[in-house]
């Protein structure tokens, strides 16, 4: 077995904490780079139809604007600490929002699905180690006392913006265009940019390493064909599809060859496996990559069920997610204060618990006749139970890591935040369209001259294609009721996962609860 190395042996970390106007000023341009990356998250999902009418695209093939960036974007991700020793963490930070906002210029140019869709996979791969970065920036930027603070104020970007997303390209599609949900970008971009280059510090200066070519191959192949199975999957009958058959063994050859690799085939991994061995950062991923799930599987389902079914206009629906925000918004600074001084896992627990309550309700309460406010309750609880989560997954795996582990601690667990949303996609894709066939063939199945309601319909004149229609539209509604409650049994089942995070060495202030 060959020694494992990184780099050309262990560098210093260099104190770069800040404080006064300089502390501002970073952590508001760190906030605006963090926002264009999580609002894209969502934004283009409201888009979607109308670009795909604009551009004379199918809705297959619409789709890839979104699958694109995402697959671009979940390749980077784990090489961020790579990256950011290789090239100085200001210079990738920096470069990376450069190349963001050059190619939202790109997307929002564009008059092809061919060129949008090659502009977003250019934008997926310079805005997949946003997040990751920005969070090892606040966390570094403060000291280690406020680490609370620093990751209750990325918190607010991580979750609130993937639920202005809806909103705000509602909106901006509605009163504008398409093209504004990537122009948005270019204001934030800039202004981020200069700041940053002109403030930023590096806690570690660059290191020229080996660049491990076989571990960047297995992995883009790996994760890669890994979003294309779930994505296309469900469209195409799974492994029926040759195309999806194939890509489905490429996933798990190369993700299996990958991690034997990174571990025992080189000294220079281009991502370090090892982090794993610290107990909280695994259990940590595996909690983020629930609550992926239940915070993008929502952002999903919602707005296809009421611009579809009930028909909300883009911008109705996306008001929905503002109710979800707003309890997000005004825990976040109490759970930073409690995280310091509670068992972090008791938060965690009561969270889970409060998203399954809320995605429970919503689920009960879905029906063809709901109108915005029936989903208000549900929309609070679920927000105040994701106020819960972020903070203290985050406080509770940065706190069990040193500064030069944080960098890798933070790109696994936002890797596991996007493939926990991807996966849960996927599978709501599935619960949908079976429980739709179901319902519609129990509620046809039921739909005869016997059935009292069905004949006093017809006797008021109701034509058979309008009550096809009428079932066909129940259908959908209980289908997306079911997916509500699928999201409420995967917060449910997460809530004992909790236990797995070490217990805090003690419930004191915050100074020794981010040592």
């Amino acid at each position: 077995m060959r020694p494992h190395v990184q780099g050309s042996g262990p560098v210093e970390h260099a104190d770069v904490t800040e404080s006064g106007g300089r502390l501002v000023l970073i952590v508001v341009a760190v906030m605006a780079a963090s926002l264009m990356q999580t609002l894209d998250s969502t934004i283009t999902n409201v888009a979607l139809p109308t670009i795909q009418g604009n551009l004379g695209a199918s809705q297959d093939e619409g789709t890839w604007v979104v699958t694109a960036y995402v697959i671009a974007a979940i390749v980077i991700i784990p090489l961020t600490p790579w990256l950011q020793d290789r090239f100085g963490r200001r210079n990738y930070f920096v470069g990376s929002i450069v190349g963001f906002t050059l190619a939202s210029v790109a997307c929002g140019a564009s008059e092809s699905l061919t060129f949008l869709i090659t502009s977003r996979v250019v934008q997926g791969a310079f805005g997949g180690g946003l997040l990751a970065t920005a969070q090892a920036i606040l966390r570094d930027s403060f000291p280690p006392a406020k680490l609370g603070v620093s990751q209750g104020i990325f918190a607010l970007g991580a979750i609130i913006g993937p639920t202005l997303g809806p909103p705000l390209g509602g909106v901006l599609v509605d009163n504008a265009s398409w093209n504004w949900v990537f122009d948005i970008n270019i204001v934030p971009g800039i202004f981020a940019s200069i700041v940053l280059l002109a403030l930023l510090r590096d806690p570690a200066p660059a290191r020229s390493t080996a660049v491990d070519f076989v571990g960047l191959g297995l992995l883009a192949a790996g994760l890669g064909s890994l979003q294309y199975v779930l994505t296309e999957g469900e469209r195409h009958y799974w492994l029926a599809d040759p195309i999806v058959a194939t890509m489905t063994v490429v996933c798990v050859l190369s993700l299996a060859a990958f991690g034997w690799y990174e571990l025992y085939g080189t000294n220079v991994p281009v991502v370090d496996l090892r982090i794993f061995r610290n107990r909280s950062v695994a259990a940590g991923s595996l909690l983020a990559l629930a609550l992926g799930g239940v915070v993008f599987g929502s952002t999903y389902a919602l707005p296809q069920l009421t611009q579809g079914v009930l028909g909300f206009t883009p911008t109705l629906s996306g008001e929905l997610f503002i109710v979800r925000a707003v309890p997000i918004a005004l825990l976040t600074p109490l759970i930073v204060q409690l995280a310091g001084k509670v068992d972090t896992r008791w938060l965690l627990g009561i969270g889970f618990v409060a998203v399954a309550a809320g995605s429970a309700l919503q689920g009960l309460a879905t029906t063809s006749e709901s109108a915005f406010w029936t989903f208000g309750p549900s929309l609070i609880l679920t927000g105040a139970g994701s106020g819960m989560l972020f903070v203290p997954i985050s406080i509770a795996v940065l706190g069990a890591t040193t500064p030069q582990e944080g960098p890798k601690a933070g790109a696994m667990v936002n890797l596991s935040l996007q493939l926990g949303g991807s996966i849960a996609v996927a599978a709501l894709d599935v619960v949908l369209d079976r429980r739709w066939a179901l319902h519609s063939q129990l509620l046809t199945a039921d739909a005869t001259l016997s059935n009292p309601n069905v004949h006093d319909a017809l006797a008021r004149g109701l034509s058979v294609p309008a009550l096809a229609e009428t079932i066909n539209a129940q259908a959908a509604v209980l289908a997306y009721a079911d997916a509500t409650f699928a999201i409420a049994l995967l917060a449910a089942a997460a809530t004992p996962l909790v236990f797995m995070m070490r217990k805090p060495k003690a419930p004191a202030g915050p100074v020794e609860a981010a040592a």
